[in-house]
């Protein structure tokens, strides 16, 4: 008789698949799969919070394009994650959460809760191990369903089926699969409306980060001129026709140039309130197309004269091949002169703000790209600062730049950092947070220092919950429940073991520099104080939506 486990049968199943990196917090109900994972093969990181767990693994399968994967323990362990589970399955990001669960028979348990109700309330898949004799095809259905349909998976372990005995089997081949081009009259439909376009622009998401190449042509052959939802940041570097971001981050300029497009095409992007800035970046006479792989987000968010249903990279290949001939339409020397030089956040003239105790936020960020190196990543926290890392950071392609906001959760920071550096290690990681995001997060700052990163985390410290300080604050509302004494975090930091400095004014920079210069063998804080008397601009918009 054998003496393998489901909990065994598991973990090499997973290993067989792909899973080459795990993330999780161990307890009695997740042990032995994790362990089975590590033999079979698996490099397991430990965090100190599931939360931190899930984020990171999110992180990891944005930078990597390989799904993420977190081990946790029954109940409070996946309690404990969710909130990092729902930011992934609102993102479809492919995510799988091993979850420990009670056996059906302990109703009295203390950790008995409905963990599929956990997972459908957020939007993720409930799966489960039902026997020995169906784990492997159960554990390969959870892992095709979060790889191939892009979804944050649940796969629920009961500790009675972990524990009987199984025999391991072969993981059946996975079928042949091709992601859907539009249909002939969608592309023909297309190919009409950019030929006649005068001043196109195409606004790239999540959804077609696997299409840049043939976007970008595509887009030369139009004449468009070429923009990403934040969460694709990156996309379109180094072209000469990049506005970056659309929506609430959007240069002046790029603000302008979409607004006056006569066509807009959303490829794999919701064109949400963010993208659009609630539908004011996008002129009322512009006709607007989305190209998705599925129909619900068709106009789910904006108005739409067009829904095409199909794979982007596919879609602008036939599109292309549809077009006559190539246009200059939006491509001009006028427009090619402004980018050149209006293209940045930082081409955009400012007050500075600073005095003798506080560095201007601005002026941090423009003086940080200037000595980080161009192989970055960097990850953006949740807050009042988030605008000034995503708009004056540049990052040399769209696995640079992870910015966890579909949740609108403060607090990711570190943890998306720690996944994005485990993604990239030819790249400095950077973790761009505010002082209560960092705070709430820190637990990771232990998992960070632990494992010898090389990652520079800077925080945006205004001594308070910047948003509500602004949000509320006109209105009248007492103030003591959202600021804060000031904290001297780079003390904090160098508890944990880390390098740190607190900067007041630009000069102060000079240590990062230093550091910056090698060896760079543990994580180094910036705790930069900094002005605060004025709300975010993309602030005063966001809240419109709440």
């Amino acid at each position: 008789m054998s003496d393998r486990t489901v909990a065994d049968v598991v973990g090499e199943t997973l290993a067989k698949l792909g899973a080459d990196l795990v993330f999780g917090v161990v307890g009695s109900g997740n042990f032995h799969v994790t362990n089975a994972l590590v033999a079979h093969g698996a490099r397991f990181v430990a965090t100190r919070h599931e939360g931190g767990a899930a984020t990171a693994a999110d992180a990891y399968a944005r930078v990597s394009g390989r799904p993420g994967v977190i081990t946790v323990h029954q109940g409070c362990g996946l309690t404990n994650a969710m909130t990092g589970i729902t930011e992934a399955a609102k993102s479809r990001t492919p995510l799988l959460v091993l979850a420990a669960e009670p056996a059906a028979t302990a109703v009295r348990s203390n950790f008995r809760v409905d963990q599929d109700a956990l997972a459908q309330a957020v939007g993720a898949v409930s799966d489960r191990v039902h026997g020995p004799a169906s784990a492997v095809a159960d554990t390969t259905r959870a892992w095709r369903t979060a790889v191939q349909q892009r979804r944050t998976v649940v796969l629920n372990l009961p500790l009675d089926v972990q524990a009987a005995t199984a025999e391991p089997a072969e993981v059946p081949p996975a079928p042949a699969t091709q992601p859907p081009r539009a249909s002939d009259d969608a592309v023909t439909a297309l190919a009409h409306l950019l030929k006649d376009a005068g001043r196109p622009v195409f606004i790239a998401g999540r959804g077609a980060v696997a299409a840049r190449a043939e976007l970008a042509a595509l887009a030369e052959a139009s004449g468009a001129l070429l923009a990403t939802s934040a969460a694709a940041k990156g996309l379109f570097a180094g072209d000469a026709w990049n506005l970056d971001v659309s929506g609430g981050f959007a240069t002046p300029l790029a603000a302008e140039l979409i607004r006056d497009a006569d066509v807009v095409v959303a490829w794999g992007a919701s064109l949400n309130m963010w993208t659009s800035r609630h539908g004011s970046l996008i002129g009322p006479d512009t006709t607007v197309v989305q190209v998705d792989l599925d129909p619900a987000a068709f106009g789910a968010h904006h108005r739409l004269d067009l829904g095409v249903c199909g794979d982007a990279r596919l879609t602008a290949v036939a599109v292309t091949a549809a077009l006559p001939d190539q246009r200059e339409a939006y491509r001009t020397d006028a427009v090619r002169e402004r980018l050149r030089d209006r293209s940045r956040w930082r081409d955009v003239g400012y007050d500075d703000t600073g005095d003798e105790s506080h560095i201007d936020p601005r002026t941090l960020a423009i003086t940080l790209d200037d000595m980080l190196p161009t192989e970055r990543v960097i990850a953006v926290d949740s807050g009042n600062f988030m605008g000034y890392p995503s708009m004056f950071l540049s990052v040399p392609d769209h696995q640079g730049f992870v910015f966890t906001q579909a949740f609108q959760s403060i607090g990711l920071g570190l943890a998306s950092a720690l996944g994005a550096a485990l993604a990239s290690p030819g790249r400095l990681p950077v973790a761009a947070c505010g002082d209560g995001g960092f705070l709430m997060g820190i637990a990771e700052l232990d998992t960070i220092r632990r494992l010898g990163l090389g990652m520079l985390i800077v925080v945006w410290n205004d001594e308070a919950y910047g948003a509500e300080v602004h949000h509320f604050g006109p209105a009248g509302h007492v103030l003591s429940t959202v600021v804060f004494p000031e904290t001297d975090l780079a003390a904090v930091a160098r508890g944990h073991g880390c390098a740190a400095v607190t900067v007041r004014k630009p000069e102060d920079l000079d240590l990062v520099r230093d550091w910056l210069a090698g060896p760079r063998d543990v994580p180094m804080v910036v705790d930069a104080k900094v002005t605060a008397e004025h709300p975010s601009w993309w602030l005063e918009e966001a809240f419109r939506g709440h």
